[in-house]
């Protein structure tokens, strides 16, 4: 046998089987994604975005108009004001505002329930994976969702700096939960928090509406301000995303326990 004949070709870069894109970790399914994955994902996209453009819609109408924001958004801080304002008699039709912000505030938490349905824990392991400290945040918002199990979509709307009510409402579709089901725990336990947030802000009454009348007068800088922030953040983002790979810091590291996801970027 020659020498010759020992030598094994050598495989190519180009004929390795290269991974395809749906098999990167970063994805939260584990199998050739269909059209429901895909169009869950879009929707999880359009969260994203209109997360970010409410922030200074938000902060622009809390000064112009309370009620059209309570209407547009459920904010929880506009229903406070709207409740002060009702108190003082500033506004008296408190129930249509009421309404369009219920609905308005459970929107989009059908989206989460539909990635735990469709991919299990996979949403939570893509928003725990970018950061160490996201993923704490993360873990801790899983193991108390889980100890309260179905009430945790009412414990969710709780304002803590967790991420708790997308991992709630992810858990929910993962353990099983009816859509019925889950959209009817949810619109309860937003109603419920809405009329806290109105009875907070009615027995404050003119002390809060004079915050308001403030706040009137520079809302048009903080919806500047606001954006200026969002447009900032996300030059700085896009310039860091690739310093991780040597230990560096991105500005994922450094928010990383932001929920994302934001359901409830509401305030």
């Amino acid at each position: 046998m020659s020498e010759s004949d020992d030598v094994q070709p050598i495989q190519s870069a180009d004929e390795e089987t290269e991974a395809e894109w749906w098999q990167d970790p970063s994805m939260p399914w584990r199998h050739k994604p269909g059209r429901a994955d895909i169009a869950c994902m879009a929707w999880i996209g359009v969260i994203g975005v209109w997360g970010l453009v409410m922030i200074p819609l938000r902060g622009w109408l809390m000064g112009l108009n309370v009620p059209l924001l309570v209407t547009l958004t459920g904010s929880r801080a506009a229903i406070a004001g709207l409740g002060a304002l009702t108190r003082v008699g500033d506004y008296v039709a408190w129930w249509w505002p009421m309404l369009g912000g219920l609905v308005m505030s459970i929107k989009f938490d059908w989206v989460y329930w539909w990635a735990g349905k469709l991919w299990g824990r996979g949403m939570i392991e893509v928003w725990a994976g970018q950061s160490k400290r996201a993923a704490k945040s993360y873990a801790r918002a899983e193991r108390w969702a889980i100890k309260w199990g179905a009430l945790g979509i009412l414990l969710a709307y709780i304002p803590i700096p967790l991420p708790i009510m997308a991992v709630v409402f992810v858990l929910a579709g993962a353990s099983g939960m009816s859509w019925r089901k889950f959209m009817l725990l949810d619109a309860l336990a937003s109603i419920l928090w809405q009329m806290l947030y109105f009875l907070l802000g009615w027995s404050v009454g003119q002390p809060a509406v004079d915050v308001l009348q403030w706040y009137a007068k520079v809302a048009n800088y903080v919806a500047i301000g606001l954006i200026v922030i969002i447009v900032g953040g996300y030059i700085m983002k896009s310039g860091n995303k690739k310093e991780t790979a040597d230990g560096g810091l991105s500005v994922a590291e450094v928010d990383g326990d932001i929920a994302g996801a934001g359901v409830d970027g509401e305030v």
